[in-house]
């Protein structure tokens, strides 16, 4: 399909480098520490890191003997410092093609499963606002993890906001894939390096190897 009217971006892992898992799971055994005094297993770590669901959060914390929202509130917090503290040293940085977004004609959004104020942070840190009209990514809460892609509920709303008809939602994982195609939008699949040899289950509209490739599709018939 050609004549996209929107185009939708995934953050991390397609307009910046994504978390390492040494530096998330350093996170997530920080805020195990300030509300237990048990340490918390290595597969405990894997799971929460690897995009944990609500039931299995609850079940690992009954494990613990723990109540979830406060483990929560403190593996939020300490998530996102930790990401901030990683852009803010140079360790984590910006695509240098992400300036082919400026090109576009289409009204453009970010929808992410990371925290909103987090790609708030991005945008605003390496000078992205000016790209973008809309942006979403989940709340700081247990129960957002059930809207997290592949559930369409980010992308229905960013799509909402910018009145877009006929949507290309580009990203980096087999979640980001299966979010577009059930929302009804065609989907561009990033090969950056972390990702260059994955196989899909899920077969993109589109595989490319950077963003230059998906401004050429996204301008072809415009």
């Amino acid at each position: 399909m050609t004549g996209y009217d929107t185009v939708l971006f995934d953050s991390d892992g397609i307009l910046v480098e994504p978390p390492a898992y040494e530096t998330q799971a350093a996170a997530t055994r920080a805020a195990f520490r300030e509300v237990c005094e048990r340490e918390i297993a290595r597969e405990h770590v894997d799971e929460i890191v690897g995009g944990v669901t609500v039931d299995r959060l609850h079940e690992i914390c009954r494990r613990y003997d723990l109540e979830a929202s406060p483990l929560w509130a403190a593996r939020e917090r300490c998530d996102e410092e930790s990401q901030f503290e990683a852009f803010e040293a140079g360790t984590r940085e910006r695509y240098d093609d992400v300036t082919v977004i400026a090109e576009l004609p289409q009204p453009r959004g970010v929808v992410s499963n990371n925290h909103h104020s987090t790609i708030e942070f991005v945008l605003e840190y390496f000078d992205l606002d000016s790209l973008f009209d809309t942006y979403y990514g989940r709340e700081k809460t247990i129960e957002s993890l059930r809207l997290k892609k592949p559930n369409t509920h980010y992308l229905e709303r960013a799509l909402a906001d910018l009145e877009g008809k006929s949507a290309l939602y580009v990203g980096d994982s087999e979640s980001d894939v299966l979010a577009a195609h059930r929302a009804g939008m065609d989907s561009v699949f990033v090969r950056r390096e972390h990702c260059r040899d994955v196989e899909l289950s899920t077969e993109p509209t589109y595989d490319v190897a950077d963003l230059r490739a998906v401004a050429e599709i996204a301008t072809d018939g415009y």
